[in-house]
């Protein structure tokens, strides 16, 4: 039996491009440990070790620790990926857009550009945010207090602006040559390779946290644990709702077209990874307005919000259903696929072509959405409870192993295809199924 490993290597284009992925993920990873100009290292390190739990800890995991170097990379992909969002919104209310949009190609480029430009503008509103916050940490070391910033100001805030937004369009850069050379989606590669790094170090932290205060039954209750969310998040990425859809026979001079059966994918998970991102962003606002508003009622309001706790885990789970919900509606319309089927003399059996079949679509939508909300709350609070009831030192969350599992779904399908198109067996064996490809963890378009 052949090993798909080894035939990997065997194709030329795709050992070249596998190549030119690791050789550009490399220059990511070196990239990580260029101090921003004027920042103390040791003290960015201290404070973000202090926060690992909270917001801090989740940028940090998002940008591969470039947050506690206080990197030129500081702020990752994020800023592109939120550009990306708002433009995808801003498709539905905006008419130039969304004529943009069904242009094909050529009007996606034309978007492309604009989710450059609107990166840019992020990367620099953040960018001085960050140095403004910058300026007012310190950390202490004995009797010695350390700023992070020794020298404070507009030159500072202009440097780390510029140094940030470089930093970002930089990477930006490097995923758009993984898409376009390399395998898979480059941005969610970059952000797969962030997240990564952090595994080691994470159970290293649990072996030493095994060694003095935690059983056998419970390091092995923790990897089934594990073990079974990866499985489970497995089943649903690669889960459907295929609806039957069949074509009406069309006789064109003396031919016949027409006339055969297939089906409408619908993804269990359309709206991806979107909607928890969404949903911490938004419980990290009461944090953030605490630290400029010093007050007592602030205060109490923030540790409402504190992670772990179940009013966190409550409002999260509200929030990712609503979001999930709401991402679909925007990104997916049923009108227009009932359009285009009745446009192709196609139609569902049972269901009348038109208004009929697009309600039923938003209908089976709605349901299987309402399955993948439920599943992405399960998974994304799961790791806190394990934190609760197991004390587990590992800040491996929910969030990024879906990230981390959907990115290697969609590699390993790719790679796949490269091996089947060539006569070579793929991963899954001659007779297993196919792995079907995933929702990247960037928008469509991005």
């Amino acid at each position: 039996m052949s090993n798909p490993i080894v035939n990997m290597f065997k194709i030329p284009e795709l050992r070249k491009r596998l190549l030119f992925t690791l050789a550009l993920l490399a220059v990511y990873r070196l990239g990580i440990f260029i101090t921003t100009p004027g920042v103390n290292r040791t003290i960015m390190q201290e404070i973000v070790g202090a926060g690992s739990g909270g917001f801090l800890g989740m940028f940090n995991m998002f940008s591969g620790g470039a947050l506690e170097r206080m990197s030129l990379f500081a702020l990752g992909v994020m800023p592109y990926v939120s550009a990306s969002i708002i433009l995808q919104m801003l498709t539905i209310v905006s008419p130039q857009l969304d004529k943009l949009n069904k242009e094909g190609e050529q009007g996606r480029r034309k978007i492309n550009q604009y989710t450059r430009y609107g990166t840019v503008l992020l990367s620099l509103l953040q960018g001085y945010f960050i140095a403004r916050w910058l300026e007012g940490q310190h950390a202490s070391f004995g009797r010695h207090i350390g700023d992070v910033v020794s020298s404070p100001g507009i030159g500072f805030r202009l440097l780390t602006m510029i140094s940030l937004t470089t930093g970002t369009a930089f990477l930006m850069w490097l995923g758009e040559q993984i898409t376009e050379r390399g395998i898979g989606n480059g941005m969610s590669v970059i952000i797969f390779a962030g997240i990564v790094t952090d595994i080691p170090s994470g159970l290293y932290r649990l072996a030493e946290k095994a060694k003095t205060d935690m059983t056998a039954f419970s390091l092995l209750l923790i990897a089934l644990i594990v073990v079974a969310g990866v499985a489970f998040i497995c089943f649903v990425e690669r889960g459907y709702r295929r609806i039957p859809v069949q074509y009406a026979k069309r006789i064109v001079g003396r031919k016949m077209y027409g006339g055969q059966t297939t089906h409408l994918p619908l993804k269990v998970n359309s709206a991806g990874v979107i909607p928890p991102i969404f949903a911490s962003s938004v419980l990290m606002v009461p944090g953030q307005l605490a630290t400029y508003i010093q007050t007592p009622w602030m205060q109490d309001f923030k540790s409402v919000f504190d992670r772990g706790g179940w009013q966190y885990n409550t409002v999260f789970v509200g929030l990712i259903v609503f979001f999930s919900f709401f991402y679909t509606a925007i990104t997916y319309n049923p009108v227009d696929v009932a359009d285009n089927l009745k446009k192709y003399g196609g139609f569902i059996p049972g269901i009348r072509p038109g208004k009929k079949t697009a309600e039923y679509i938003d209908r089976v939508m709605s349901r299987i959405t309402f399955g993948g909300a439920i599943y992405m709350s399960i998974v994304c609070i799961m790791p806190s409870l394990m934190q609760d009831w197991f004390h587990v030192p590992f800040s491996f969350g929910g969030t990024g192993l879906m990230i981390v599992v959907g990115v290697a779904l969609d590699l390993v399908q790719q790679i796949e295809g490269h091996l089947i198109t060539r006569q070579y067996q793929g991963f899954t064996g001659p007779k297993g199924p196919r792995i079907r490809g995933r929702r990247a963890a960037v928008p469509a378009g991005a």
